[in-house]
Formats: C-alpha cells, structure tokens, sequence
C-alpha cells in the first residue's frame, strides 16, 4: 500500500441538496429543496445525473426504489438524454417541473451504510483549504490539528473555527457521508458532503444511536436519508435544508433492529466478515493526512468553499 495515499471508500456516484449555477461570470453554489443523486461526470459544469435519480423519483409514490432495482441501461441513458438536454437549452428547473408535473421532489433516499462503526460511514472535521491551488492546508477536529506549514505538515492544537486567527473564517466543519444505494455494488457508495452544522450534527448522532440500538449491527440497519427544513434567525426566517437519517419508510425501529440482526446472522453464515471490513477500512484512513484528493479538492472548493461569506448554513 502507498504510504501517504489515504484509501476511503469507493464512490460510485453523488449526493447533493443543490448545485453549482453561474451568475455575473461566476460560479456559484445554489441550495436547493431536494436531493439530486449524481454520477462522478461532469458535462457543460454541471454533473451528470445518475439513472437512480430518475428511478426513484418514479417510484417514490409506490413506496421507493427495492433495493437491487436497477433502471435498464436504455431507459437510463433516455432519462438521462432528456433532463440533459434541457439544461443544454438552457431551460430553468422551475420551468421544467411546469412541463412536467409528474416529476417529484427527491426528499428521501433508502440507503444502507458500509461499516458498523459510524465514525468510518462520516468523518466530519474541521477544514481550509487553499482557494488558489485548492489544496486542504489545515484540517482539525477542535482538539489537534494538521496543518501545513513551511516545514512541512505539522501537528497543532486545533481551537476550533469561532477562534482561530488562521482560519480567519475560511475554516468550516466539513463532512462526508458514504452510503450505498440498492444492492448492485455493495461496497460501492455514493457520497454525500456537507459544510452544514445541521447535517454533520444530525447525522453524527442518528448513525450513534442506530449503532447503539442495533447492537452493533449498523451496517445492515435498513435507512433512509431524508431532507428536512427549518428556519432560524440566522437564516432571515427562510427555509433551510439538511440531511437526516432515519428508518426506512414502513418500518418500525423494532422492525428495522431485527431485520438488522437477521441479515447480520445472514452475512455471517455466507462467511461475510463485517469486523475485517471495518479495519481494513480504518487502515486506509489511517494511510493518508488528507482525505479529498487532489482532482476532487477543485470541485470541493469551488461548491463549498465559495469566495463569499454564507450567512446561514443550509445543509
């Protein structure tokens, strides 16, 4: 293995509650009401939807996507042909859903996470990075800090955001999330970033006490990740959007902690072996300083670290 090279989990695709738009030359990050799910490909700036997105937006009034429903290649790459070529005309969301009213909001998402320790599916610190070569130089976690300096990196102690004069308020808490969708890839996963004190806090605490509850058994905990909003004063009393985790629709928590435990029993007589999977993915943490890599870190920057101060956080 490389030393140095941190290995996090693969990803397969991508989750959003927004996107990047262009307003007077610049590119901007624009919040939005729902969640849109991704491929990792780009095309005129913007990313290319993932066939998912469109299937569960089709079956959300039928209950949601079963899990190992996969839309057919053809249809995906129709769906995908129609909702790209729009935004190659140049045509406004709010126009395309008068058009098309049978289109629904993408409010929840049935996920599972890949490791039963909730630390490994969201890694959450404190980060700044250098807008120019969009590079991470200092990434703490309110305690310890690494940072680089002109002596290369270096351990410090880490005050937080609120306090530190090095970050002089372009340091921000910034999460990852990595879930999977469906069963055709179950060590694949789609990720979800977030620079949003309510999405970090909210799911640091339901993938804890899931864990808890479950008895360990997280990884095989039937979810969903729901869009929720709320207003502050912080916000001018306007909505905001973020993330939360909870049981998969239809499904008591005690439904959902025994379903857990028999796939867990499952998993273990097919010789599937959670605790290895949890290590090694610990191990590959471990490897590296830095999580994003470098032809991630651009994109990173220019969706969350934008060049104006936001006033409220709406993730």
């Amino acid at each position: 293995m490389i030393k140095g090279l941190m290995i996090t989990p693969p990803v397969i695709g991508r989750i959003s509650i927004g996107k990047v738009v262009e307003k007077n030359g610049k590119r901007l990050p624009e919040k939005d009401d729902e969640f849109t799910i991704t491929t990792q490909v780009q095309q005129r700036g913007q990313w290319v939807l993932h066939p998912l997105d469109e299937a569960l937006r089709q079956t959300q009034a039928h209950g949601g996507i079963k899990e190992g429903a996969q839309p057919s290649d053809a249809e995906g790459e129709a769906r995908l042909a129609k909702r790209t070529f729009k935004d190659k005309m140049g045509v406004p969301s709010d126009t395309v859903e008068a058009q098309s009213p049978a289109r629904r909001k993408l409010r929840s998402i049935p996920v599972r996470v890949l490791f039963n320790d909730p630390d490994l599916n969201l890694r959450a610190d404190y980060c700044m990075f250098d807008r120019t070569t969009a590079r991470p130089i200092c990434v703490g976690n309110g305690e310890t800090c690494k940072r680089v300096t002109d002596q290369g990196l270096e351990e410090q102690a880490c005050p937080g955001p609120d306090v530190c004069r090095f970050g002089m308020s372009q340091c921000k808490p910034y999460g990852r999330l990595n879930v999977s969708i469906g069963d055709s890839d179950e060590l694949g996963s789609f990720v979800f970033r977030t620079t949003g004190f309510n999405s970090i806090r909210t799911l640091a605490a339901r993938l804890q006490y899931f864990a808890a509850v479950s008895g360990g058994h997280l990884a095989c905990m039937p979810l969903e990740l729901k869009l929720r909003g709320k207003s502050t004063t912080q916000s001018h009393r306007s909505a905001i959007y973020y993330a939360d985790l909870v049981v998969r629709s239809g499904i008591s928590l005690n439904e959902a902690i025994s379903q857990a435990r028999t796939m867990a029993a499952e998993r273990l007589a097919a010789g599937f072996d959670q605790s290895a999977l949890d290590a090694t993915a610990r191990l590959g943490f471990a490897n590296g300083s830095f999580e994003d890599a470098p032809d991630e870190a651009a994109e990173i920057v220019e969706e969350f670290y934008p060049d104006i101060p936001r006033t409220a956080s709406s993730e």
